[in-house]
């Protein structure tokens, strides 16, 4: 889609209004089910993690379970690392990812640190691959104080209840085709913008704290990842996704001024991990692999400089 064919839902220009948002919430089409491929493998770990349903949400008749896995018991004398996935439901392995690493690598941490993983944030996105929620309302640009968002609003009350400071989050994240093919003029034609098209990375990068600049941090992970898949490299300008690469595989957002996930728990070490799952050159299993890699690459960094 470009800026010369217009969004099928709106007038170019004119924001949204309740008739388009609701016009959009028809156009999507349940792809895919929470309650088949998301919930047993969550269940399933309950034997070895602290289960606990940390909301729920119940959007036009459909109810969702929000759930949260940590390490038990708590140990106070351990620092306290978040995992999240799924915050955009579409991004499949941001949830996978995350259950691949409570399944296969957690356990290496025990003892070391109190991990508390939510595997997916946004179960109606995840069902119909999806950027925004029910409201069309995008969930990482709104984890704020009374957030539109009840997908945001559950997790900040999770993460406030929490004892203890967190030394790390690490929030996980995709870049796909549909962002230009459907999400970016989405974007634009609900705001009453013009789209500008841009170019989609081949590869992971990572999206550092402005505020909280880790340089070495995300070294550490670039590192690790490239083991897995490749890494993005910057476009002609110098830019991914429109923003300077300020080292290989890194760019950089004021994550609380823009509301995004990775800021909620004011870690040290913070970060969002973009995989691109429509390269020619990785599969599904090489981007849920890289993002296992870039979670351990993540805590082991954190934890030895703790």
């Amino acid at each position: 889609m470009t800026s010369t064919a217009p969004y099928p839902i709106g007038t170019p220009g004119t924001p949204w209004g309740e008739a388009e948002v609701q016009a959009w919430r028809e156009s999507q089409v349940r792809r895919r089910r929470y309650a088949e491929l998301v919930e047993p493998r969550i269940k399933a770990l309950a034997d070895r993690f602290e289960l606990t349903e940390y909301g729920a949400l119940d959007y036009a008749g459909e109810h969702f379970t929000l759930y949260g896995l940590a390490s038990a018991p708590l140990d106070p004398a351990l620092p306290t690392a978040l995992v999240t996935g799924g915050v955009h439901g579409y991004e499949t392995s941001g949830v996978m990812g995350a259950l691949e690493f409570l399944e296969t690598r957690a356990a290496d941490y025990a003892g070391k640190a109190n991990l508390l993983v939510v595997p997916c944030v946004s179960p109606w996105g995840f069902e119909r691959i999806n950027r925004w929620n029910h409201d069309a309302i995008d969930p990482n640009r709104n984890f704020k104080p009374d957030s539109p968002a009840a997908e945001c609003r559950a997790l900040l009350d999770l993460v406030a209840a929490r004892k203890g400071p967190f030394l790390l989050h690490i929030d996980l994240h995709e870049t796909t085709d549909s962002d230009e093919e459907e999400f970016r003029p989405a974007l634009a034609a609900r705001d009453g913008e013009d789209y500008e098209p841009d170019t989609i990375p081949d590869g992971f990068y990572l999206v550092d704290d402005a505020e909280n600049r880790q340089p070495e941090f995300h070294a550490a992970i670039i590192e690790a990842v490239a083991k897995v898949t490749h890494i993005a490299p910057p476009d002609a300008q110098g830019n991914i996704i429109g923003s300077p690469v300020v080292q290989p595989g890194v760019i950089e957002y004021p994550q609380g001024k823009y509301g995004m996930c990775a800021a909620i728990t004011g870690a040290r070490f913070t970060t969002t991990t973009e995989v691109y799952p429509d390269s020619p050159s990785a599969t599904p299993e090489q981007c849920n692999a890289a993002q296992v890699a870039a979670v351990c690459a993540a805590l082991d960094f954190a934890l030895a400089s703790a």
